[in-house]
């Protein structure tokens, strides 16, 4: 596989973000590297593909360049390949949010909840519980179309339809929680932080995130109780617990993520249409 994939976010206050977002343009240019980069006042999060050259040089210049200040010294990334190109082109946007949750007071910068690494989640869910004895939930902060791509056995599932509606869900859902070790997860591990913060904060008490996120535990740990494979947000649509690309594909119409055997439908066209949007839907439904 002759691209390699990476991904790596952080909560860290940017003052200057103009002229961040402008030398990161340039450096991503002349690398010839593809994807988006979200810069806000509470931090950086990103998701660029390129050779591996171009890749290990990206790395090297946010984890060196006097102009970040250290920030991304220690930055981890996610990194996984394809044979392709999954980008289009290369954007460094500024965002009010680099994931947005409507809920500023949640400043993950200033302390995170507690953190699971993959290996020790693994071990949990093989045993059923965690290592005080509490049973585990695993609980996805992903939106519903995300989820029905796959997620951990059991996984509780809000059918959010945007992360700006997790802190009212899970309020509602609160007292169900109580007296387990509940662990939110998401793709790379963005929004399950501030996830996990909010539920601490409205008395959540045994609460973790999954380090990294899903793509951090099939690097680390493979698929072990976990069914379907992972969203993506690039051209791949999903990956597999291999972390290499699905024959999942997303409608070119309405973005619905459209599988294997929903593309095998008569309702499905290629760069057109899919089941879930095709004008004769209401008909094959009566028929």
């Amino acid at each position: 596989m002759s691209i390699v994939n990476l991904a790596a976010y952080r909560f860290v206050t940017i003052d200057a973000i103009d002229v961040w977002r402008e030398r990161l343009a340039e450096r991503c240019a002349a690398l010839g590297l593809r994807g988006t980069i979200l810069l806000a006042p509470e931090g950086i999060n990103l998701f660029v593909a390129g050779t591996p050259e171009a890749a290990g040089e990206f790395v090297d210049y946010l984890r060196g360049d006097p102009l970040f200040e250290g920030k991304f010294a220690d930055l981890p990334f996610k990194e996984s390949r394809s044979d392709t190109q999954p980008f289009r082109r290369m954007l460094v946007k500024r965002k009010r949010e680099i994931i947005t949750m409507k809920k500023p007071a949640i400043k993950p910068e200033l302390g995170r909840a507690p953190a699971v690494d993959a290996a020790t989640l693994k071990r949990w869910l093989d045993s059923g519980h965690d290592d005080a004895g509490r049973p585990v939930v695993m609980l996805d902060t992903r939106n519903a179309f995300e989820v029905d791509v796959g997620t951990f056995e059991d996984a509780l599932d809000y059918r959010i339809a945007k992360f700006s509606e997790f802190p009212s869900v899970v309020q509602a859902h609160r007292e169900e929680l109580a007296g387990k070790t509940v662990v939110s997860f998401c793709t790379g591990g963005i929004r399950c932080e501030k996830a996990a913060i909010h539920m601490k904060e409205i008395g959540i008490e045994h609460v973790y995130q999954l380090e990294g996120g899903i793509l951090k535990y099939f690097e680390e740990v493979g698929g072990a109780h976990y069914r379907g494979d992972c969203f993506v947000f690039d051209y791949r649509t999903a990956v597999n617990p291999q972390l290499a690309p699905t024959e999942t594909l997303q409608c070119f119409n309405c973005r619905a993520v459209v599988t294997q055997q929903a593309q095998r439908s008569p309702l499905y066209a290629s760069g057109k249409t899919c089941p879930a949007c095709h004008p004769d839907l209401d008909a094959a439904r009566t028929a």
